[in-house]
């Protein structure tokens, strides 16, 4: 009977699953865009919308026809408390994003006695108030009038002269923040103000009078580099006033050339709204009219498929993730056991990966000589910044396509342009960064303008990961130097625990998801004793529903590593990592796992408000250890609230589906599929590979 009964369950489980499956699968095939691609929205806070509002201001357009969608989107996300968050279900409000709401809505025409208004300043007065806020919060006050210039970090175009061997070269920054920086040196010097409408200003917001307030930062603890660029942020501001400047015209053409030089066939500049944003004010303010082509260009990035509408709001999103989505998503099918032969919207996805592989020039390539181009980006129009992470997904989704086709020739020419590149990226510690090599300049973070978070792309585990997965799955083994190198760095950075730290997922579960999979792929002994550390970590955090869940409030707390409410993507995560040690030990977990994905799963995927991406996590400006040391005078929710996360809305889909998949070919409960090569009539087949996007 107990076999019976266990051959009963057994066909109850894969008949579950298969549904699941199915189910998931018919939702990918409803979803996919026409041109092949996959793509979920990015939500993150309501900053993007106020900084839009204020744009608009600041340039004077006053007829652009989603504005009033725009507002209704950021008086959509105002908390019972009158605050703005910066992730679902914070615990705190964020000080930055509630003054930029509250200035926007002011800016659009709001009366200052309007009841939203009301709770929103009475809120940002029992949080410390406009001394609280970030130094881009501050920028934004001082380009419509309401902080003076001469308070904020300053700023010189000159550093456009430093040759990339220099300290403080803009190539010394992370990539976003280079590309930020560079509009924000010009909008530094030249101090524009579009000050509000008399009846519009924020004077509500200085209680003591605009005579009395403190415009210094809040005090931190300063050690000497720090002390020491405080004085040259002084100096910098008495030699502004000067009459002469030089070299500074100069600076501000060379400065304006290269933002020309960077802007996406898209309109954007790097694939991030910040750049955009920053750079149509400083050439707006340098005589590029509106309807000058790059303007107009930029302008129109802000519209579909960057702009989306929600619950009557027209919300515009930070990024773009189709590439990365595409990849997932064809990993899952592949994972459940599709090929290109069974399943028509595969080819045509991978056609249009294909055509995303970028072999032209990169920012990268200013301190990594000799290394042919050959990576992808996050979005579809980036051509300067090809990541690491996509890249790395690339190679494993393209050595398990050319498995199935009759002439792998084109996707092997990609796969070797690939498989070079990242070769190329690999850091001195033998980790992997996702935009360049070896940017771990810790001088550019004692700045004073750097206080919003990461300005350095250093090494990361959960990227490195993925690439030693993608270098397994290229035939490299732990004998492999680069391998070899990657595996000690990864092996340095578990924590005590047995987790990984995750710092483009939320967090420690992501961390962990990425490192077993890989070495599990590259021929690690899956029973080794710190192997069996971090699965059992995994099955600790499980929750009382068989999910797993985290909590972005992990950044700043680390007893909330692995804790918070179930997600989908984060329970497909620990399901991926604790398959990937092969031991049925855990099975108990894996099918609680099971139950809860397919219990909770409707209309072919899941439900998931929670943000479980990052962009900058907030745990610190360069190291990953704390605000605390960074804002001592901020609380908890304050601190929490200077990271900047995303909710990646196709995380929910992929995730569980690889898992699932995973999870049926582990309890041998999988399908078989097609193997067999067969001719296809794409667009790789015929030998177009990589090129212009």
């Amino acid at each position: 009977m107990n076999v019976i009964r266990q051959l009963k369950s057994e066909i109850s489980t894969a008949s579950g699953l298969d549904d699941g499956i199915a189910s998931a699968i018919d939702w990918l095939a409803r979803h996919q865009e026409e041109a092949g691609f996959w793509v979920g929205k990015l939500e993150s806070n309501s900053c993007i919308e106020a900084e839009w509002i204020l744009l608009m201001h600041i340039l004077g357009i006053k007829d652009d026809p989603k504005y009033s969608g725009v507002l209704r989107a950021i008086l959509n996300e105002q908390r019972a408390d009158g605050s703005w968050e910066v992730y679902h279900d914070a615990p705190a409000g964020d000080i930055n994003a509630t003054v930029e709401c509250y200035a926007a809505l002011r800016a659009a025409g709001f009366s200052r006695d309007d009841e939203r208004l009301v709770r929103a300043r009475e809120w940002i007065f029992a949080h410390g108030g406009l001394r609280q806020v970030r130094v881009f919060t501050r920028y934004w006050l001082a380009l419509i009038g309401e902080w003076p210039w001469d308070e904020t970090p300053a700023l010189a175009p000159e550093i456009i002269y430093l040759p990339a061997w220099c300290p403080l070269n803009i190539y010394d920054f992370a990539s976003w923040a280079r590309a930020t920086l560079v509009p924000l040196c010009i909008l530094s010097v030249r101090q524009p103000v579009r000050a509000l409408p008399a009846e519009r200003r924020l004077d509500e917001l200085f209680p003591a009078g605009r005579e009395n307030a403190d415009y210094s930062l809040p005090e931190v603890e300063k050690g000497l580099m720090e002390r020491f660029f405080l004085v040259v942020d002084w100096l910098l501001k008495r030699y502004n006033r000067l009459p002469v400047q030089f070299g500074r015209e100069k600076a501000i053409h060379l400065c304006l050339e290269w933002i020309l030089r960077h802007q996406d066939y898209d309109g954007g500049w790097g694939g991030i709204q910040p750049p955009l944003i920053y750079s149509l004010m400083a050439l707006h303010g340098e005589g590029y009219a509106l309807d000058h082509p790059v303007m107009v260009k930029g302008l129109d990035a802000f519209n579909p498929p960057w702009a989306y509408e929600k619950n009557g709001g027209t919300y515009l999103q930070c990024s773009e993730s189709p590439i990365w989505d595409t990849l997932f998503t064809l990993l899952a099918m592949f994972e459940c056991g599709h090929t290109l032969t069974d399943q028509p919207m595969l080819g045509p996805a991978l056609d249009w990966v294909l055509s995303k592989q970028i072999t032209t020039w990169g920012d990268w390539q200013v301190k990594v000589r000799g290394v042919p181009s050959g990576g992808w980006a996050f979005e579809r129009a980036n051509t300067r910044y090809p990541d690491v992470d996509d890249t790395a997904l690339a190679l494993i989704v393209l050595s398990m396509a050319r498995e199935q086709v009759a002439d792998p020739g084109p996707i092997d020419e990609a796969i070797g342009r690939a498989e070079d590149w990242l070769l190329g990226m690999q850091c001195r510690n033998g980790g992997w960064a996702a935009f360049d090599r070896d940017n771990c300049s810790a001088i550019v973070t004692k700045i004073p303008f750097c206080d919003f978070g990461e300005v350095l792309d250093p090494p990361s585990v959960d990227v490195t990961a993925h690439v030693i997965e993608a270098l397994a799955a290229r035939g490299r083994g732990m004998d492999d130097p680069a391998v070899a190198r990657a595996l000690a760095y990864v092996r340095r950075e578990q924590e005590p625990e047995g987790s990984w730290f995750g710092r483009w997922g939320v967090n420690h579960i992501y961390g962990t998801a990425a490192v077993l999979p890989a070495l599990a792929a590259v021929g690690e002994d899956m029973s080794a004793p710190y192997v069996r550390r971090a699965a059992q970590w995994l099955v600790e955090h499980q929750n009382a529903d068989g999910g797993w869940g985290e909590s972005c409030a992990s950044y700043m707390d680390d007893a909330m590593r692995g804790r918070g409410a179930s997600t989908a993507s984060q329970t497909g995560w620990a399901m991926m990592a604790l398959l990937a040690t092969g031991s049925h030990d855990y099975d108990p977990a894996l099918r609680r796992g099971m139950e809860f994905l397919l219990a909770r799963q409707s209309d072919g995927s899941w439900a998931e408000p929670e943000y479980t991406g990052t962009g900058f996590p907030g745990y610190g400006v360069g190291e990953r250890t704390n605000l605390k040391q960074v804002g001592s005078t901020l609380d908890q929710g304050a601190e929490l609230a200077r990271g900047f996360m995303i909710n990646y809305n196709m995380y929910r889909h992929y995730f569980p589906l690889i898992a699932l998949g995973r999870a049926r070919s582990h309890f041998g409960l999988a399908p078989q599929g097609r193997t067999e090569p067969i001719p296809m009539e794409h667009a790789w087949v015929k030998g177009a590979v990589g090129g212009e996007c």
